[in-house]
């Protein structure tokens, strides 16, 4: 007896012990990396054009305003990507949308590097546009789509960790190619582009489709297949499965491996519902993705990346080796803090990581803005200038890549319900490249007109008024699943940030219970 009653109790010690986490679903794992490798594609655009922007000055003799132009403009004509990647992963699907975004990039690519002269260089960029504009919607969703609840963010986190990655390959290209003849070596930065887009677009064809797609499409069993490899468990599996045939109006009981479909997401009424009609709940949705997707931009990071050798020279380097060098620093940095940011993104939860790190991002641009107006009005480059200015960029992109560069596009892609998904992530990349292309194609004349310093300060400012919106729009939502993501939303200001009172376990949600609650009932 005392031997049954030792049995029981250790029985009940155990039922305390906290849920071992799950091991990593490696299917899952390599699917989101496969649909993040199109974010490489912007990542290298920005990266390389960084250093050839230098060499395409010289050679084809433009000036510094239509270097603005050509730098920015791209992020205007991926807006044209963006508008039409929604519908066409709703009609072809997630897997075709990646392979059509890497072949239209790969055309880009080939078109800028054999470009002779400006106007045949700005269509290479439009065509390249289309194909990044693409990449940039479809590569969230399909990650948000394919990973279970437990490391979403981790695997969300990739897209802006292939825009890092891309962006240190595009340095590296411009480094090595610098020292090729002016005329060759721009247009070899450019078309070596042609290579990733080429090994994407084949690599992306051992992946699955996205199950919830092929739900929307009746595809049960097909579906079926792919959430038993890309969940935690099977009991996982079965209940992602039949969240997702609620959002799609298929009954639980149907079990059937092809099913007919009267609710399918074409893209129909769609709108309507985001912008025109919404219930509380997704116009706070739409305002929170688009708002983030907003200041991501806004505060300057892809003018600071872009121009990072500008930034470099104005405040006292001279020397066009070292100055590739330190913009190479940049990449790694960047790649290297977005990557420590994917660790723990789980852990630690998206408010706390996105307000830390734009507090980052705030005293960094304030400290560079201080040191330039000190640099603009010495006679002569102070040498610490030089140090301080390297630090402080190195400090804003550090602090941007832990925080409020992956999280934008984890938070964005998992908070719109199904049916408004693709859609939703469309519109937020539009106006995350409409932002990009308003900062990249003004900084230089902001700095003519506003000193550095002062351009600095106006970014810097920007993030204080970013902070207070995320502060008081964003609701944390980690841990819960795709499907029951709406409920998070409706109720602005920071208590309902805190209506949530679960505790989060490596599977989703735990319910508290207060101590004294009868837990056998």
């Amino acid at each position: 007896m005392a031997e049954g009653k030792g049995v029981e109790t250790q029985k009940a010690l155990d039922d305390f012990d906290p849920p071992k986490k799950p091991k990593t679903n490696f299917y899952a794992f390599g699917c989101a990396i496969l649909a993040s490798t199109t974010c490489i594609l912007l990542g290298y655009d920005i990266g390389v054009m960084t250093g050839a922007a230098i060499y395409i000055k010289k050679d084809l003799k433009v000036s510094d305003v239509q270097i603005e132009i050509l730098l920015g403009i791209i992020n205007l004509y991926s807006l044209i990507g963006s508008c039409l990647a929604g519908r066409t992963s709703d009609w072809i699907g997630r897997r075709y949308t990646i392979v059509f975004a890497g072949t239209i990039f790969f055309a880009g690519a080939i078109l800028m590097g054999f470009s002779p002269n400006y106007a045949f260089l700005m269509f290479g960029r439009f065509v390249a546009g289309i194909g990044i504009g693409y990449a940039l919607m479809i590569g969230p969703v399909y990650s948000a789509e394919v990973s279970p609840a437990s490391y979403r963010g981790f695997l969300t986190s990739f897209t802006d960790a292939f825009i890092n990655g891309g962006i240190l390959l595009g340095y590296i290209s411009n480094f090595a190619f610098s020292k090729m003849t002016l005329k060759l070596g721009w247009r070899m930065m450019l078309g070596v582009g042609a290579i990733p887009s080429a090994l994407i677009t084949l690599g992306v064809l051992a992946m699955p489709e996205s199950p919830r797609w092929l739900v929307m499409r009746g595809r049960l069993g097909e579906a079926t297949k792919v959430l038993n490899k890309t969940s935690d468990s099977k009991e996982e599996a079965q209940l992602r499965l039949a969240e997702i045939k609620q959002a799609a109006g298929i009954p639980e009981s149907c079990n059937d491996d092809v099913v007919q479909v009267t609710k399918q997401s074409t893209g129909k009424d769609v709108w309507k519902e985001l912008f025109l009609y919404p219930t509380p709940a997704v116009r706070h949705i739409v305002i929170a993705a688009l708002g983030i997707y907003c200041f991501q931009q806004s505060s300057g990071v892809d003018a600071i990346v872009l121009y990072s050798p500008r930034i470099f020279q104005n405040a006292g380097m001279t020397d066009d080796t070292h100055t590739l060098l330190a913009t190479v620093a940049v990449g790694f940095v960047k790649t290297l803090f977005i990557v420590l940011s994917s660790l723990v993104l789980d852990r630690v939860g998206r408010r706390p990581m996105l307000l830390s790190s734009v507090g980052g991002m705030m005293v960094s641009l304030l400290t560079l803005g201080i040191a330039f107006t000190i640099i603009e009005h010495s006679e002569s480059k102070p040498i610490w200038g030089i140090g301080l200015s390297i630090a402080m960029v190195l400090a804003f992109v550090a602090t941007f890549s832990i925080g409020a560069g992956p999280i934008t596009w984890v938070y964005s892609a998992e908070v719109f319900p199904l049916r408004l998904r693709a859609q939703g992530v469309a519109a937020g990349v539009v106006v995350n490249r409409v932002s990009s292309g308003v900062v990249t194609m003004t900084f230089l004349s902001l700095t003519k007109a506003i000193t550095f310093g002062g351009t600095f300060f106006l970014y810097s400012g920007i993030s204080v008024i970013g902070w207070l919106f995320f502060y008081f729009a964003l609701p944390e939502t980690r841990g819960k699943t795709l499907e029951e993501m709406e409920g998070a939303f409706g109720h602005f200001g920071a208590k309902s940030n805190s209506k949530y009172k679960g505790v989060e376990n490596g599977n989703g949600r735990v319910p508290q219970v207060q101590l004294g609650t009868n837990l056998s009932t």
